[in-house]
């Protein structure tokens, strides 16, 4: 009798062990986890870019490769860096109140560089991590089981005439994702399906369940263009955000403003301002 109770119980354990550890629900904003992608802030160190991030109104952050940690500091971010450095990048995350999610967009050459890169993940407790390095599927696979960590397939603009970069194509990304585990899927990147000449709203229905993050940037137009503040392009960002909402997506949105540099988080605070006033 009593193995028979413990069934149940056992099944709810598999079952959870499926999931990467959710980011904390006191994070959501109207219903939202938003914040910005680090590559915003590129002219930057790394801890501006959490302060500016808190000041636009965001509560989290994605980090990418390469950014400086701090002004004078000859420390980059990424997954080789010290752990003293780590650690006090970890440090100034919490001072402020802005909560790492992701790091990205990250390339792998093979499977031990994917276990690096998924090993400092796991030590910087993220959700998960960024990459278009489709052909170590396998190994992201592996790794997303080992560390509990969420890989997001991410695809800047392309088209059919470049045969070599495939993964601007939803239903490419689809084919690479949707046998595997559930932590594997897709990063939602709206302004590049829009340089590609594609229609995000679209291209989110495609790939339907498999949804990890998303970049959100608007365009001023299709195909190569400048970056917009939300609600001010041709992403239908708040059909988007919708067709989210239908798909009960549990991701981040990383506000992504490729442009105006120097000066950027008063339309990064429009963009954050624009999600949440589409609440789920």
């Amino acid at each position: 009798m009593k193995t028979t109770r413990l069934l149940p119980l056992l099944a709810l354990a598999l079952t959870a062990s499926l999931l990467a550890t959710p980011i904390p629900e006191n994070l959501r904003q109207n219903g939202w986890f938003v914040g910005s992608q680090a590559y915003t802030f590129k002219e930057f160190s790394a801890f501006e870019a959490i302060a500016k991030t808190k000041e636009a109104g965001g509560n989290m952050i994605e980090f990418y490769p390469g950014q400086t940690l701090k002004p004078g500091s000859p420390d980059k971010v990424g997954h080789t860096m010290s752990p003293a450095a780590m650690a006090e990048l970890q440090a100034e995350c919490t001072r402020q109140g802005v909560r790492p999610v992701n790091y990205g967009v990250v390339g792998a050459n093979n499977a031990d560089e994917v276990n690096a890169i998924m090993a400092f993940a796991k030590k910087m407790d993220l959700y998960a991590v960024c990459t278009e390095s489709t052909e170590q599927v396998a190994a992201w696979e592996a790794a997303a089981k080992q560390y509990d960590i969420k890989v997001a397939f991410h695809e800047h603009g392309g088209s059919m005439s470049n045969p070599k970069y495939k993964v601007w194509n939803p239903l490419y990304i689809l084919g690479v994702v949707e046998s595997r585990d559930p932590r594997v899927g897709a990063c939602a990147d709206l302004g590049h399906w829009c340089t590609s000449n594609l229609k995000p709203v679209e291209c989110l229905r495609i790939l339907n369940g498999h949804i990890i993050s998303v970049h959100l940037k608007d365009k001023a137009s299709n195909g190569e263009a400048p970056v917009v503040v939300a609600g001010k392009g041709v992403v239908d960002v708040a059909a988007c955000l919708d067709e989210l909402k239908k798909q009960k997506f549990a991701g981040h949105i990383s506000i992504e403003h490729e442009n105006d540099w120097n000066d950027s988080v008063p339309q990064v605070r429009a963009s954050i301002d624009f999600v949440k006033a589409h609440g789920k």
